[in-house]
């Protein structure tokens, strides 16, 4: 492979684990909103929330505690960790 492939598949590796983090820290930041419960009619919150509920949308309703905060917590904390497990390994695979 030369050179400049090899910049390439790294330059692309770099933007797919940003990306990846991106995803996971906005499900992240709902989850803090959430559990410090945040004025859901402010515009930041009610654009999370949405984000997140778009990125976390296989996932958020997935487990059924009885409490609320624990619902949310696996159901988008799940969705987070997948993103950053698959995209951390589809850029660890990009960059051999």
């Amino acid at each position: 492979m030369s050179l400049r492939q090899s910049s390439g598949t790294h330059q692309a590796a770099r933007i797919i684990a940003i990306v990846a983090d991106v995803m996971a820290a906005i499900i992240g930041l709902w989850i803090i909103m959430y559990l410090l419960d945040a004025n859901r009619t402010n515009d930041l919150v009610e654009f999370l929330q949405e984000t997140a509920r778009w990125l976390a949308g296989w996932s958020y309703d997935l487990f059924t505690f009885d409490a609320d905060w624990a619902r949310v917590v696996a159901g988008y904390g799940l969705a987070a960790l997948a993103y950053l497990f698959i995209g951390h390994a589809v850029a660890g695979r990009l960059r051999r």
